[in-house]
């Protein structure tokens, strides 16, 4: 018999992910907000690349407590509601289980840990899709769609990592698995930071960000910063990442990142993790981030103003 799947958020990630676990025939249980009513009656919807299907029914819940213990819970909330996760986390943990983050940023594992003690195995996934939740229960796959696997508090690759990863493949999911979270957390920033933050900044979709001599500056300007405060880790991104990242958003169809997406909905951005835990990161073994903070300082201000 295989795993057992929570999925607490159950958005343009969760529910894409959890979807295509439940399609190979997996026990997923889907925790929902705004769509559980929707979800609960007709279920989900995906329309992929990769080609679309429907679950007309799902095990679809909107209490933590009506849900049973599951082997694997997978995060894939904003990190703007990490603040609930004390009283989500721990009625659907079993004895021995497995949490799978999917969120980005930084700090994130530790304040899981705090969370879930010590016994509890803990992984970090890193999501390379492009991907929109379109209306309640309607997930809209554009591109790409790899995940990126480690394990925290331990480097290499373990036997969790293994078992994951086997059912993500089942379930037509890539995936890689890296043997050190840290460096994979800031390789993802190397994009997460200059994409997310300049699209909120200049309202602009990532073609147009590439598509602009200024715009491109800037983006490669943003993704050396983040390069030099993880070398003050001792972690080593090459430049032959910066430009291969660069090329592959241009060949990215054009792109709302989340973060635009969020702030266009007046919905909280995910500045701390995405933009404060790093730029505080590079602060203590003092590399200076100067772009980053001032894209910190003005996703902060235009946040703000945004209520």
């Amino acid at each position: 018999m295989g795993r057992s799947y929570a999925v607490v958020g159950t958005g343009a990630i969760g529910g894409f992910y959890g979807s295509l676990l439940q399609k190979i025939g997996l026990e997923v249980h889907f925790l929902l907000h705004r769509d559980y009513e929707h979800v609960k009656q007709h279920g989900l919807a995906i329309s992929s690349i990769n080609g679309d299907f429907t679950l007309p029914q799902v095990n679809a819940y909107n209490n933590v407590k009506d849900m049973p213990r599951c082997d694997v819970v997978i995060i894939a909330l904003k990190t703007t509601q990490n603040h609930l996760l004390p009283d989500l986390l721990p009625p659907l943990i079993k004895q021995g289980g497995i949490v799978l983050t999917l969120q980005n940023g930084l700090g994130i594992e530790p304040e899981i840990a705090s969370v879930v003690g010590e016994n509890i195995e803990i992984l970090g996934g890193l999501c390379f899709i492009c991907s929109n939740k379109i209306s309640p229960g309607k997930i809209h796959h554009i591109d790409y769609g790899q995940i990126q696997l480690a394990a925290y508090g331990t480097e290499g690759i373990t036997n969790t990592m293994r078992q994951i990863a086997a059912d993500f493949e089942q379930a037509s999911i890539p995936i890689q698995m890296e043997e050190n979270l840290m460096l994979t957390r800031w390789k993802k920033l190397v994009w997460n930071i200059p994409f997310n933050g300049l699209s909120v900044v200049l309202n602009a979709k990532t073609d147009a960000i590439m598509a602009d001599l200024h715009g491109r500056k800037m983006a490669e300007q943003l993704m050396r910063e983040v390069v030099a405060a993880a070398a003050g880790y001792g972690l080593e991104i090459k430049e032959s990442f910066i430009q291969q990242r660069l090329e592959d958003t241009v060949k990215m169809k054009p792109y709302l990142t989340s973060m635009k997406l969020d702030y266009d909905c007046h919905h909280p951005m995910e500045i701390e993790a995405i933009f404060g835990n790093p730029m505080r990161a590079a602060q203590q073994v003092s590399v200076p981030v100067p772009q980053m903070t001032m894209l910190y300082q003005q996703l902060k201000f235009l946040e703000a103003r945004n209520w």
